[in-house]
């Protein structure tokens, strides 16, 4: 994971974290709130592979009864070891697995980006997060009224909160730190949309940050 993608997902993870006011917040609340939103997020990858190892001790066990109550192996004379089988995937088999690789995916994600924000040579993560924060707290109005302005007509109240914590994130980034190519900005945004939010997401982000793009002549 690049240090820049790893920030866009801690600082989606602090402004989860922050009431509406973000103006009363200082650097140092900032950084606070990252620490411990790394920490819980740690904790909650730990949580999901157990689970995740659970399931995966039950399916071996499952398979291990399958092999041992076929008929070629019920067969075989006691005390001989059982010999492989052909196993039908099943969906509820196949459902299992689908529901164990996106925990373990997710677990992943989670402790690759607690590795960048706590390692002494990776805090650019930390700093990168706190420097997108920073810039939308100075401009948060400014880029509030941008995402309402292309929002076509809806109230920026009642919007996803993901979605606008995504675009402020990529509005900050565009507008006033302009450090990444805006086509790598708008991607992560709309990747970000996919993950975590609702599964018109993606496209409602897109088409707001094309006209914020646009609008604001951005290139690159």
């Amino acid at each position: 994971m690049q240090a820049r993608h790893a920030s866009r997902e801690l600082t989606l993870l602090l402004f989860s974290q922050l009431e509406k006011d973000i103006t009363k917040y200082s650097h140092a609340d900032f950084e606070n709130i990252m620490v411990k939103s790394v920490r819980i997020l740690s904790d909650s990858a730990s949580e999901d592979l157990k689970l995740t190892l659970g399931s995966l001790i039950d399916i071996k066990s499952y398979l291990e009864d399958y092999e041992a109550e076929h008929d070629s192996n019920l067969s075989r004379p006691i005390g001989a070891a059982n010999k492989p089988v052909q196993i039908p995937m099943t969906d509820e088999m196949i459902t299992k697995v689908d529901t164990m690789l996106d925990v373990a995916e997710k677990a992943i994600l989670a402790l690759e980006i607690a590795e960048f924000a706590t390692l002494e040579n990776q805090s650019e993560v930390q700093n990168y997060s706190a420097k997108i924060a920073e810039e939308y707290k100075s401009h948060n109005k400014e880029i509030d009224a941008q995402i309402q302005k292309y929002s076509n007509g809806w109230d920026i109240s009642r919007l996803v909160k993901m979605d606008k914590d995504i675009l402020r994130i990529a509005i900050t980034e565009l507008l006033y730190i302009q450090e990444t190519p805006v086509k790598v900005v708008a991607d992560e945004a709309v990747e970000l949309a996919k993950k975590y939010s609702t599964e018109d997401s993606s496209s409602f982000v897109n088409g707001i940050l094309a006209k914020v793009i646009l609008e604001n002549g951005l290139k690159g």
